[in-house]
């Protein structure tokens, strides 16, 4: 016969539990407001191109361009973040704000 160990439970108090529950409610709500979104068929080939872009950045290394994957990479970080500016202005802008 063998003696387990007996486990440790650490109850989570009812703050913890609140702010978890609330965490996950504004990532569900956050998630809704991006299925929502006007321009989500062009949000959603991003990652498409920016694939298809690096494969691209690495073609050119590979056949010394370092210059044209330079470019490469920079405009696909300029992509990341106008794709995140543009979700905010939107946002923002439908609140009456800016």
């Amino acid at each position: 016969m063998t003696t387990t160990a007996k486990r440790n439970y650490n109850r989570r108090s009812d703050e913890e539990r609140i702010a978890e529950l609330q965490s996950r409610i504004e990532s569900l709500q956050k998630r809704l407001e991006t299925r929502q979104r006007p321009d989500q068929p062009v949000i959603r080939e991003i990652p498409k191109v920016q694939r298809r872009l690096r494969r691209f950045a690495q073609m050119a290394v590979q056949h010394g361009r370092d210059d044209l994957a330079n470019s490469t990479m920079a405009f696909i970080a300029g992509l990341d973040r106008m794709a995140g500016i543009e979700a905010t202005r939107r946002r923002s802008r439908s609140n009456g704000e800016e």
